[in-house]
């Protein structure tokens, strides 16, 4: 083993992002744009109000026409036309950054969808810069703006990892990597050929905790895999440093051995500087007007006093989150955090920090309200944000996205384990009743049931919003459906888009839902779930506009999913298409400004697959009440609503007819068939 080659030394410094985020930080300094805006409170309202419809891409998936790349078709006036018909007001094109690894001078593909970033610069086999400058213009001309990403829990492994594990200046500070002592390199595992780490057992890690190496194991293990990931730990091979020097390192990584963690309290502050300097390429570069903030929550860990490691719910995550979110609003964009933890994170991560949160507390409850055909956890989720103190304006209600459908239930697993909640009668420990609403999932949402939905090692259920609907049919085999079935799903589909949209706060849809699409055969990606990762069924290709309809793969190798509802454009052109219905549902969202009213109330009903929801609509212009069935019966109910709200004829805005009276009493009877909803407003003398 030799010392590395300085020309490689110094090519891998120009290709890393530390470098360039210093190069960038010079242009800011001295300068006055920095000191125009706001930036130490979170505005959830000003940033829904830039968009509060998301169009959500996932660049693997888009089908381009031929020879054109994705950023091209995300950028195709055809599309942007059909979008800004439907009603969306933003685009979230995922992760278009350069991702992978490095060995040597070669490049390494992407092990997480582009989550694992090396550069600040565009993936080329994704587009170009050009490209998305385009994309940024034809967006603005339709009224709509780019959403973006940064990641600061993690890289890949890159020209920064490889610059850290040769010992080149402060690089290893970047990283929550230790050396450990030649001595001492027994007790590690040997690196299997081929590959230029492994994972390390929890006895190991135990061991090298006592040796004072490391922290020890971490809360938990997300992406448990056994013999894949067992512990959150893994140890490089021999690396020799750029002082000559053989080295082991042993490194955290929160999610998958290639995204190395990032070292948030290093004096060093590399990891700040980095990081910022992503975010503000993304805003003055790349023309981004919202950043999402990947996993924010994984910022801190440290060694518990009485032993084991505190990994979660840690302030330093706060801290980095007020850092990141304060620098994002200082060069005059906003953030979002997709943070899938207890509520109590997600309340204290929003104080300083970012701006909005993705919906990870009723998004698996509305799913199970589907499943069950009962409201009652669903309710209880909804009354939770509300007893922490969140906002639900600050919240982006969603409906299916890259990852897979979520069941950790953090929040009932960690903090809340024993507190007691009211559930059917009885009163559980929030452990108990984890179990309970997961057992119920997994029950009717996977394996035999429906087979073609695949759990995602401990996390969830990989599916698409169409699956999780067929399986709440009890639909077994998907080659069996009818058009009946497909009518079905359909309305269905838009049950769920009433729920999301028809509340305060951002409304996010994907293409998936776009087209109704079906999970892949697992066959069909069998190579890319080696690794245990199921999410792959999920992602299947779909094209918008009938770019290409001859095309079988996505240039990101997904295959085409099976589409329900057909393009877009299809669509579009008949009254009764999910995207048609879609956009009536968006155009009255917009002409009440319902993203931007106040949730006052969710009270309690008689019927199990009911849910109401009240809404104060803003500049005085009354009360709205969403009302839902998600239960396979008609329902008719009478609702008592407080006396406060002022009666007056309830007029159905949606379908625009009068649905009956408020009395005086705050009485109303609602009339709903199976799987139907209703946006309902009380129109009073005073309005």
């Amino acid at each position: 083993m030799t010392t590395p080659d300085k020309e490689y030394v110094n090519w891998l410094v120009e290709q890393s992002m530390l470098n360039a985020a210093r190069q960038r930080a010079k242009t800011y300094g001295g300068q006055g744009r920095l000191w125009q805006r706001p930036f130490a409170q979170a505005r959830p309202r000003d940033a829904s109000a830039i968009a509060s419809v998301w169009f959500t891409a996932y660049p693997a998936s888009i089908i381009t026409r031929e020879g054109g790349s994705v950023l091209e078709a995300l950028g195709d006036e055809e599309l942007w036309r059909a979008l800004s018909e439907v009603g969306i007001q933003g685009i979230h094109n995922g992760p278009l950054k350069l991702s992978g690894g490095l060995q040597g001078y070669n490049r390494t593909p992407s092990i997480d969808g582009n989550f694992d970033r090396i550069s600040f610069g565009i993936d080329p086999e994704l587009g170009s810069e050009t490209h998305l400058l385009n994309l940024s213009r034809i967006a603005a001309a339709h009224n709509a703006v780019v959403i973006d990403d940064i990641i600061p829990s993690h890289t890949g492994k890159g020209a920064d990892f490889r610059l850290a594990e040769m010992a080149y200046e402060d690089y290893p500070g970047l990283y929550h990597m230790v050396e450990i002592r030649e001595e001492d390199w027994p007790l590690l595992p040997a690196v299997p050929e081929g590959r230029d780490a492994v994972n390390l057992l929890p006895d190991v890690v135990d061991l090298l905790r006592d040796k004072h190496y490391i922290v020890g194991q971490l809360q938990r293990v997300i992406f448990f895999e056994p013999g894949v990931k067992e512990t959150d730990w893994s140890a490089t091979d021999i690396v020799v440093g750029v002082d000559g020097k053989p080295r082991r390192w042993v490194y955290l990584h929160y999610f998958k051995e290639g995204q190395p963690s990032l070292n948030w309290l290093d004096p060093s502050f590399a990891a700040q500087q980095m990081i910022i300097g992503d975010a503000l390429h993304a805003i003055d570069v790349m023309g981004a007007r919202v950043l999402r903030l990947d996993a924010n929550g994984f910022l801190g860990v440290e060694r518990k006093i009485e032993g084991g490691a505190w990994s979660e719910s840690h302030p330093l995550s706060i801290t980095g989150n007020q850092l990141i979110g304060g620098a994002i609003r200082k060069a005059g964009g906003f953030s979002f955090q997709e943070l899938n933890l207890t509520i109590d994170d997600i309340a204290s991560m929003s104080h300083g920090g970012a701006d909005l949160s993705y919906d990870f507390i009723t998004r698996p409850a509305y799913q199970h309200a589907l499943l069950t055909g009962t409201t009652e956890f669903l309710r209880l989720m909804l009354r939770q944000v509300h007893a922490f103190g969140i906002d639900p304006a600050s919240l982006i209600h969603a409906l299916q996205n890259h990852d897979e459908l979520t069941l950790e239930l953090v929040h009932f697993w960690t903090l809340h384990a024993h507190d007691t909640y009211h559930y059917q009668g009885q009163t559980f420990p929030g452990n108990i009743l984890r179990e309970h609403i997961r057992e119920e999932m997994y029950e009717r949402l996977a394996g035999e049931h429906a087979p073609y939905n695949l759990k995602f090692v401990t996390n969830g259920v990989s599916c698409t919003t169409a699956s999780i609907i067929t399986a709440a049919l009890g639909i077994r085999d998907l080659d069996t459906l009818t058009e009946e079935d497909i009518r079905q799903v359909q309305h269905i589909h838009l049950l769920l888009v009433m729920f999301n949209a028809m509340q305060p706060g951002v409304f996010a849809l994907s293409g998936w839902d776009m087209v109704g699409a079906l999970p892949l055969p697992a066959e069909q990606v069998e190579h890319l779930m080696q690794d245990g990762d199921t999410r792959w069924i999920h992602r299947g290709a779909y094209d918008l506009v009938d770019s290409d309809p001859t095309v079988a793969v996505s240039s990101g190798g997904m295959p085409r999913a099976r589409s329900l509802y057909g393009s877009l454009s299809e669509q579009l052109q008949r009254p009764d298409s999910f995207a048609s219905q879609l956009k009536k549902i968006l155009a009255v969202r917009r002409a009440y400004d319902i993203a931007a009213s106040r949730q006052v109330l969710i009270p309690d009903v008689e019927h199990p697959g009911l849910l109401i929801m009240v809404h104060e609509l803003p500049a005085g212009r009354g009360t709205q009440i969403t009302a839902l069935n998600f239960s396979n019966q008609p329902i008719t109910e009478t609702l008592h609503l407080p006396a406060d709200i002022v009666p007056g004829p309830v007029v159905d805005i949606i379908n625009e007819r009068v649905e009956g009276d408020l009395s005086e009493q705050g009485e109303f009877t609602i009339n709903l068939d199976a799987y139907e909803g209703l946006a309902l407003r009380v129109v009073s003398n005073l309005v």
